[in-house]
């Protein structure tokens, strides 16, 4: 006999775009704009504000040309580490021993010091909260054996992310002979993409610590990035600055539920970049709702349970339902089809069905979990149901 389904309709507001894996980019096309038509004004040479699940573009300026980067380049060095860990190719408590090489970099450091070995969870961390170059270069001969079979890894990747306009030359974005740029709209997809990675938020959510060196030296580490401290939400991000880069920053922020990442390249000077980046935020929580209609566990209706003692019993969401819009966006219709009998035995938490719903014409699932046991009726069970009958 086959299945009936049992409809639920519920009128909602809704204005769905397709969501894309973590770390991939919806490409939106880049428009030339009249300056008074964008929603902001512009402070740096390129500029992208997306969602970040969705990679829906909120706000762009000169989104794909190409410019240097300076240190925001270790987003994708800080990439490679996390995924090797998750690998497991390399593991937190390591220790790598560090080369005259690693040790000798100028730029922003930890002060590593040649010849003596360091957890990978310090050096990541010393890469994430001061943009450690030292310790860029040290990760990076260690995971591929050179700092160039490394690049050429970062370049891999930047590829399999959909990064349509970047070239990398070395794993710190310090200033090189070789042309080394990529654009405003490929640093959101390569922050994205890094912030998939949730211990990375443990490490950029640092603000200030007194980091011990194996010699007992102390070196204080200071977190390049002023919005973990002064906007509330802000959940992580990269600076980098050289002449040629001037000031950049791509940084995430979090409010009610929703999640947005802003990125800006080439600004005029160090205040002006947070400024500018403060103010995507803003717009954004101002603007944009991240709605959810069933949390994940929320009840969504009954479903009839075969061959137990226990008639129905309640179902619920694997997970979330949300929606992200424009505030004020029309409304229409959400559908929910889920199966209306299931077979006993059924333990709470058990995977059911699967919940189809529609919004905006494209059709999506969620698991639907059981919210109670439910046993295989017995035979006493039988002779109950049949006696309870006359």
């Amino acid at each position: 006999m086959k299945k009936k389904i049992l409809f639920v309709s519920l009128l909602m507001a809704l204005t769905l775009l397709v969501v894309f894996p973590m770390g991939m980019s919806a490409q939106a096309s880049s428009e030339t704009l009249a300056m008074g038509d964008l929603p902001l004004t512009p402070n740096g040479f390129g500029e992208c504000l997306t969602e970040y699940y969705t990679g829906e573009v909120l706000y762009q300026y000169n989104a794909d040309e190409k410019h240097e980067i300076a240190s925001m380049v270790k987003i994708m060095t800080a990439n490679l580490i996390f995924e090797a860990i998750e690998e497991g190719k390399i593991s937190y408590d390591e220790m790598i021993t560090v080369s005259p090489e690693a040790s000798a970099m100028g730029g922003s450091q930890m002060f590593l010091d040649a010849g003596a070995s360091y957890s990978v969870n310090d050096l990541l961390k010393g890469i994430i909260v001061v943009s450690a170059n030292d310790a860029s270069y040290a990760m990076a001969e260690r995971i591929a054996g050179s700092v160039d079979s490394f690049v050429g890894m970062m370049n891999d990747k930047a590829s399999q992310l959909g990064m349509k306009n970047t070239k990398f030359v070395n794993c710190t974005g310090l200033p090189s002979e070789n042309e080394q740029y990529s654009t405003a709209r490929d640093v959101n997809i390569m922050t994205r993409s890094l912030m998939s990675h949730d211990k990375y938020f443990e490490y950029a959510g640092v603000w200030m610590e007194d980091y011990k060196h194996p010699s007992g030296r102390i070196t204080q580490f200071v977190n390049t990035n002023k919005l973990i401290k002064q906007y509330s939400g802000c959940k992580g991000g990269k600076t980098g600055y050289t002449d040629k880069a001037g000031h950049c920053l791509s940084a995430c922020a979090e409010r009610n539920g929703m999640k947005v990442v802003a990125t800006l390249v080439g600004g005029s000077d160090s205040k002006s970049r947070f400024n500018q980046v403060r103010a995507m935020f803003d717009y954004s929580f101002a603007n944009y709702v991240n709605k959810i209609y069933f949390r994940k566990g929320e009840v969504i209706g009954n479903v009839k349970v075969k061959k137990s003692p226990i008639k129905s019993i309640e179902v619920a969401c694997g997970e979330d339902i949300t929606k992200f819009s424009k505030v004020g966006s029309s409304a229409q219709e959400l559908q929910i089809v889920m199966p209306k009998e299931i077979k006993a035995p059924i333990k709470k938490g058990d995977i059911v069905g699967k919940a189809k719903y529609q919004m905006d014409g494209v059709e999506h699932s969620v698991d639907i979990i059981a919210m109670h046991d439910a046993k295989k009726s017995t035979f006493l069970d039988f002779i109950k149901d049949v006696t309870g009958e006359w």
